[in-house]
């Protein structure tokens, strides 16, 4: 059987993704209840980051206990690949002594060569381009909350950034209407847009965008590998903020999400997470429970 990995959302089905946000719920209660099984007992995880992170290693790090496994945190200095060693091999030596994999860095096609060359799942712990696990989180949360995502509406404010295009595909696989807001110059990638432009709008104003929108999301405007463009960045999303001014908006039920860190007074004001729109914290645990469920359904293919 080939190995599965996941490397954006759409490498699951529907129904498995609905399957795995179900199995995210059931092993949050059973950890919060103390009758949590350890299911992955002797399996390694090998953690590489190449950008830094907080959430990702935490979540990895504990799920990974929490399942009975044990993780490996590898940084760039601390490998070969951090030294000009080719994607390829790293890949080869690494699968050949772990279980699982996940990589978190810059370029989207240096995990699909990973991937391509490892012996065992690799999971996409971010990329510019894609990040599928935070959508995981997402989902689950929306899911606690409200039910299901089909036939709602959903806006994004901000960058056309790898958050937003994941919720792209999520768009396409769980059938609800995205709005994004961004500024021009600042849409997500054109192809993407194109095959999703059935669920998919960009609007210049973020009021257009919220109107109607049972969830509200953001991220920050300048991602990691983006410093240099941020006086550039916060001139054009001028205007692009949400606060409770903008959420009032919304319908009235909706939700605010973010997938921190988040920049109080730039992409959001001071006091939206702490609002009873928000549901940001329970989005950031969600992280642990949805990825131990990845990693449960991954190990088992």
């Amino acid at each position: 059987m080939a190995i599965r990995h996941f490397l954006t959302l759409q490498d699951l089905s529907t129904d498995e993704l609905n399957q795995l946000i179900e199995r995210a719920i059931e092993l949050k209660a059973a950890h919060k209840s103390g009758i949590a099984g350890k299911p992955c007992n002797g399996k390694v995880l090998a953690m590489i980051f190449e950008k830094s992170s907080t959430r990702t290693r935490v979540s990895f790090e504990a799920g990974m206990a929490q399942l009975g496994g044990s993780a490996l945190f590898l940084s760039p200095a601390d490998t070969q690949l951090g030294r000009g060693e080719p994607v390829e091999d790293s890949a080869r030596v690494i699968s050949s002594m772990v279980d699982i994999v996940m990589l978190r860095t810059f370029e989207h096609e240096k995990i699909q060569k990973f991937a391509e060359y490892s012996s065992v799942p690799v999971i996409n712990a971010l990329t510019d381009s894609y990040h599928p696990c935070q959508l995981l989180a997402d989902i689950q949360t929306f899911v606690e909350y409200r039910g299901g995502l089909q036939g709602k509406k959903v806006a994004w404010i901000g960058d056309g950034n790898n958050m937003c295009q994941s919720y792209i595909n999520a768009a396409a696989m769980l059938d609800f209407e995205l709005a994004i807001a961004c500024p021009e110059g600042y849409e997500p990638d054109a192809e993407l847009l194109n095959a999703h432009s059935g669920r998919v709008s960009i609007l210049r104003n973020p009021e257009d965008a919220v109107k109607n929108a049972q969830l509200v999301v953001t991220d920050t405007w300048a991602s990691m590998g983006q410093e240099e463009e941020k006086k550039t960045r916060q001139k054009a999303f001028k205007g692009f903020q949400v606060n409770e001014a903008l959420m009032m908006k919304a319908a009235g039920d909706a939700l605010f999400m973010h997938c921190l860190p988040a920049y109080r007074g730039m992409e959001i004001n001071d006091t939206i997470m702490d609002s009873h729109y928000s549901v940001v914290w329970d989005e950031a645990e969600n992280r642990l429970h949805a990825q131990k469920a990845l990693i449960e359904f991954l190990l088992a293919q």
